[in-house]
């Protein structure tokens, strides 16, 4: 039985020094560059199923910054907004859709629709152009701003899970005491590509329909 289609990316990159090749919780790398940080702990591949106390992580990372080359940056409501207008501007040049995106002190959430380009050009591109922003902005030299890699990118195959990622992003900020963000380029999701007069035999809605996923309301 074929898999759904992909039809949308949750992406998420962290600010430099923030999440560590071998951070006790886990990581999207495959090795550990830096050879200063290797004897912090050992490297484990993708999230830990449980998780490490807070004091751990505490230690590490108050460990690891005494090490790094650069200062840990944390985002401010300007570099804030900086960032975000940078996304806008990649996300318009490149005809993204873009249906969630908050910019956290140290970190990034997005959720795009499928595209032309891959999910890693995608990151790629905003990486570079928030990179060059910043920089701009803070006179930071040669400062790396993000955590070497791509990140974590999601592959998300269903409009009810596109939905509940929308609403987890915009409750990021709001999780720690902040407003909810509002951005012009994030598009409202309309279903896609279940969205109102698609054509219940198309190869997507075929697939779904062969994992038993397809919405019952539907008339095929």
């Amino acid at each position: 039985m074929q898999k759904p289609l992909v039809i949308a990316y949750h992406l998420i990159w962290t600010a430099y020094g923030t999440w560590l090749p071998n951070d006790p919780r886990g990581s999207g790398s495959s090795a550990v560059a830096c050879d200063i940080l290797k004897d912090l702990g050992d490297l484990h591949y993708g999230r830990k199923t449980v998780q490490p106390p807070g004091d751990e992580i505490h230690k590490f990372y108050v460990l690891a910054h005494e090490r790094l080359k650069f200062r840990i940056l944390q985002f401010d409501h300007e570099d804030q907004v900086m960032i975000a207008s940078a996304i806008g501007s990649v996300v318009e040049e490149n005809r993204y859709t873009c249906y969630a995106c908050v910019v956290m002190p140290d970190h990034v959430h997005i959720l795009m629709r499928k595209h032309r380009d891959s999910c890693e050009r995608m990151v790629e591109e905003l990486q570079a152009a928030t990179r060059t922003a910043l920089l701009s902005r803070k006179r930071l030299g040669d400062h790396p701003v993000w955590t070497g890699g791509l990140g974590w990118r999601v592959f998300i195959d269903h409009p009810d899970t596109v939905r509940r990622t929308v609403q987890y992003i915009a409750d990021n900020p709001v999780k720690i005491g902040r407003p909810l963000q509002k951005w012009s380029f994030v598009t409202t999701y309309d279903g896609w590509p279940l969205h109102a007069g698609h054509s219940p035999q198309s190869p997507y809605a075929q697939r779904l329909k062969a994992a038993g996923r397809y919405p019952r309301d539907w008339k095929c």
